[in-house]
């Protein structure tokens, strides 16, 4: 999913470029955790890179708890937007 229609999906009739909202940071979190996966298929041994996603991982977790928290509705939607599954958020 390119960023600019997620942007138009997530904005809310607000600024297109919302770039600090809880969804797009989630979105940018998730892009890069697909990325660093698909590097780690290549490159097993790339220590830095395995700590590089568990930091991302943990830091998308935080996000999609307090959204959770904050709206379940934009939560659902979320999830099911970016097609991450409870057992890849390990929390609520």
């Amino acid at each position: 999913m390119k960023k600019k229609s997620f942007i138009s999906v997530i904005s809310h009739k607000e600024k297109e470029e919302n770039r600090g909202s809880v969804e797009f940071q989630v979105f940018r979190f998730s892009n890069n955790i697909k990325r660093l996966t698909s590097h780690l298929k290549l490159h097993k041994k790339d220590y830095s890179s395995q700590r590089g996603i568990r930091k991302i991982l943990g830091k998308r977790q935080r996000l999609l708890a307090y959204l959770f928290k904050k709206d379940k509705v934009r939560y659902k939607e979320l999830t099911s937007q970016l097609k991450i599954s409870k057992a890849q958020i390990k929390t609520c």
